[in-house]
């Protein structure tokens, strides 16, 4: 761990919620734990990032990347990627599942985003970050840091949950009370964003919003899949300005 990390603030971390996953660090990589709904959702996300901004040969960063899920799908297709999160445990897992992997042209690293925007303006073709932003006590900060991390002309992925009482009923009462598909008190409901808040916070971070997804489940089925029903769980896509 550099200087850069070691000095980074944690204004923007939510100790609860870092202690909350650290926790569960260990079944991260188990694909029937409680993150089960990652391993299922990670092909569908990693396609529509793929598709309209191809991986290849590209420099990525995973935002908030937990124990690496993503981002080691996405080191399959870039020339190389940088994982950050500020839960020291699930890097942990993240750092030795690549390794037990052989993935070779991936990082991690315990620093905040705002810091390692500091560090490494304008150095990702493609930025990610998923899930993260309902977890942080100011996700407008985020979104500027993620602004700035990424090359003019390159892209950059959220997702997160809106805010409604239909994703209550669905995120909350139905995936952590009904189904148990994740753990209770994962989610905070009044943390929730709805897609004109994220949406103005990327046009105040100078990103152009360039298109959006809803992610749907089938109970019945186990099923996950993209919609263009954003009333619940959505991705949004946008593009730095080409200078």
């Amino acid at each position: 761990m550099n200087s850069a990390d070691t000095t980074a603030t944690h204004s923007n971390a939510d100790a609860q919620e870092l202690a909350k996953f650290s926790e569960l660090a260990h079944r991260w990589w188990d694909p029937n734990s409680e993150f089960r709904p990652l391993h299922q959702i990670n092909p569908l996300r990693l396609a529509w990032i793929d598709e309209l901004a191809p991986l290849r040969g590209k420099q990525a960063l995973d935002v908030g990347c937990g124990g690496g899920i993503l981002a080691e799908a996405m080191a399959a297709k870039a020339e190389h990627v940088t994982g950050i999160d500020l839960a020291a445990r699930p890097l942990g897992v993240a750092r030795l599942h690549a390794l037990e992997s052989g993935v070779a042209n991936l990082e991690y690293r315990e620093i905040a985003t705002e810091a390692l925007a500091e560090e490494r303006p304008a150095r990702y073709d493609v930025v990610t970050c998923m899930e993260m932003l309902e977890h942080v006590p100011d996700p407008s900060a985020i979104v500027a840091a993620c602004a700035r991390l990424v090359r003019p002309g390159g892209w950059v992925f959220f997702s997160t949950l809106n805010r409604n009482p239909k994703s209550f009923l669905f995120a909350i009462v139905g995936a952590e009370y009904v189904l148990r598909l994740l753990p209770r008190g994962t989610h905070e409901y009044a943390r929730f964003i709805r897609p004109s808040e994220l949406t103005r916070w990327c046009r105040e971070s100078a990103l152009s919003v360039q298109a959006s997804r809803g992610m749907e489940y089938n109970p019945l089925t186990r099923r996950y899949w993209l919609s263009g029903d954003t009333s619940v769980n959505y991705l949004i896509a946008c593009r730095r300005p080409a200078e």
